[in-house]
């Protein structure tokens, strides 16, 4: 089994956390909302696995590239 690092893909805070740690997800499915120039933006799972670790809490400031999550695939 492999580890996977998710990201977010743009700079922003976390507005919301819709995953926890033992949640199955899906590809694509959205792991936590990046508020972002006022829009809510998805980081969403790259590919199927399990949420290990989740890297930020609601509030944390995000820039480009920071981790947010591991996921075991």
């Amino acid at each position: 089994m492999a580890q996977v690092t998710v990201v977010s893909e743009v700079n922003g805070s976390v507005w919301k956390i819709v995953v926890k740690v033992g949640d199955s997800v899906s590809q694509d499915d959205p792991l936590l909302y990046v508020e972002s120039m006022k829009m809510e933006i998805p980081v969403v799972a790259p590919q199927s696995g399990v949420v290990t670790e989740l890297m930020v809490t609601e509030g944390h400031s995000l820039s480009e590239g920071d981790p947010v999550a591991l996921l075991r695939t």
